[in-house]
């Protein structure tokens, strides 16, 4: 009986223990660049946190702020949105890129939900 009550016990804690969602990040970028040239950022998500994701990447000089760059289509979610895009260097220095996750509950959902973010990637510009 007292093993019956324990495996019990065992089955309800295993039920109550939250469930976690999944998703992953990538990003692709080259670590140098010449001024005046173009070079290419590719990037994909996927989480399973939502029905649909939006894969973005943002990018930032210094310690400025992070502004989008361009976003993938909106995809179900498994199937992973990629998303690239063709930056010209404009001027020397140090340029970051990271990729944004994407939540939405609809192709069209107007407020999607930032669900991951990946490590940035530094470009170097020379």
């Amino acid at each position: 009986m007292a093993v019956v009550g324990a495996l019990g016990l065992a089955s309800v804690a295993l039920a109550a223990a939250p469930a976690f969602a999944k998703g992953h990040t990538d990003i692709t970028a080259p670590s140098t660049a010449q001024v005046g040239k173009t070079f290419t950022v590719s990037a994909l998500g996927d989480h399973d946190a939502a029905l649909y994701v939006r894969a973005c990447i943002e990018n930032r000089s210094g310690t400025q702020a992070w502004h989008q760059v361009t976003c993938g289509d909106v995809v179900w979610t498994g199937t992973g949105s990629t998303v690239t895009a063709h930056v010209k260097a404009a001027h020397r220095g140090t340029q970051q890129y990271r990729t944004v996750v994407y939540g939405l509950s609809n192709p069209t959902d107007g407020h999607p939900v930032r669900l991951q973010t990946s490590d940035p990637v530094t470009v170097n510009i020379r």
